[in-house]
């Protein structure tokens, strides 16, 4: 099977990227897919827990967004936009990218307010060219805590194709209820469509909720630029699978249900190098597309993903690259809302 990038480009009508939640979570449709009979269904989140059974696992990743845009000044008065995409190993460095910085200079510090700077410490090249040329800088702030300056002066990162600024509200829209470890550029967006009262719904009919955290870099959401899959660099992402999530998982009674790609990537990438899931620490640039065999998950929620992005390669891999298009082309007919404020599907 030779797929190209192209293979999986899909047409979207603009006014199908939703632009923002929907007032209740749980409310959002949700499309079914049985691989098995490749029949599908039109259902909302809420009816989750007619696919749900006692024993089953559903495994969330509670990492946490923070508000890694951020608005600064050259001493011009210029603006520069910084986007923080995660810290290096040396203390308040980032790696990082820019909006409108061609002239910015190396050493050069760019103003964001009385109590916090930021430091130009190198421009780094673009590996390949599927990469972005990104920026190691420096945060010179009052305080310990970098959360704490980034609360203060930080916007939520929405992504590109939500073409508006983002709100307060955005603070709690694009963060899933259980967010917990701080550390991800963007929102597991599956995890969105959960409330605290539907997750108790689900502990009651006898669900396991397991957990990992995996901090999710932009890359993930950038389409793939080279026509030939396999020349394809995937970016390396950090995560953690706990003791408790390996017990569960490995004294497993019924379905292991992953929430997110990020969690399939997650266990997948473990499951590959381990032969089963074990707690660890570790990080990963697994990329998965047909006709890869996925091993470490029975079902998948996951929301609706770019054209010719690995996400998309990723779900088709799960269910087949036809039937999981013959979905997003009933998605379209059916109005579905895509992407991270859209609707989502549960395939199986």
């Amino acid at each position: 099977m030779n797929l190209k990038t192209s293979d999986f480009d899909y047409e979207l009508p603009k006014e199908l990227i939703a632009q923002n939640p929907i007032e209740k979570r749980e409310f959002c449709k949700m499309m079914v897919l049985d691989k098995k009979s490749k029949t599908i269904e039109n259902r909302h989140f809420f009816n989750i827990l007619d696919y749900l059974k006692k024993g089953d696992i559903l495994i969330l990743n509670d990492t946490k967004v923070y508000p890694a845009r951020i608005i600064t000044k050259r001493t011009t008065g210029a603006k520069i936009e910084v986007f923080l995409l995660n810290p290096t190993n040396k203390i308040n460095q980032w790696e990082a990218l820019t909006k409108n910085a061609k002239r910015v200079k190396e050493n050069e510090i760019l103003n964001v307010a009385d109590d916090f700077q930021i430091k130009i410490i190198e421009k780094k090249p673009a590996e390949n060219e599927n990469e972005i040329p990104k920026y190691i800088v420096e945060l010179i702030f009052e305080g310990e805590n970098v959360y704490e300056i980034l609360n203060k002066y930080g916007s939520i990162p929405l992504p590109p194709y939500i073409s508006r600024e983002a709100t307060k509200e955005d603070t709690t829209n694009y963060q899933t209820v259980f967010a917990k470890n701080i550390g991800s550029a963007a929102c597991p967006t599956a995890g969105l469509h959960f409330t605290n009262e539907l997750l108790d719904k689900i502990k009651k009919k006898g669900v396991e909720i397991a957990y990992i955290t995996l901090n999710v870099g932009l890359g993930t959401f950038m389409p793939v630029k080279t026509e030939n899959i396999e020349e394809h660099s995937m970016h390396y992402e950090s995560f953690e699978i706990p003791t408790e999530t390996e017990k569960l998982i490995n004294e497993k009674k019924g379905s292991i249900i992953a929430v997110g790609t990020t969690v399939l990537r997650c266990l997948e990438a473990t499951y590959q190098k381990n032969g089963k899931i074990i707690a660890t620490k570790d990080k990963t640039n697994i990329f998965i597309y047909p006709p890869y065999k996925i091993k470490s998950i029975d079902k998948l929620i996951t929301n609706f993903h770019l054209p010719k992005s690995t996400l998309v390669m990723l779900v088709s891999a799960f269910a087949g690259k036809d039937f999981i298009f013959e979905a997003y082309q009933k998605a379209i007919e059916e109005k579905y809302r895509f992407f991270s404020y859209g609707d989502c599907m549960l395939i199986y």
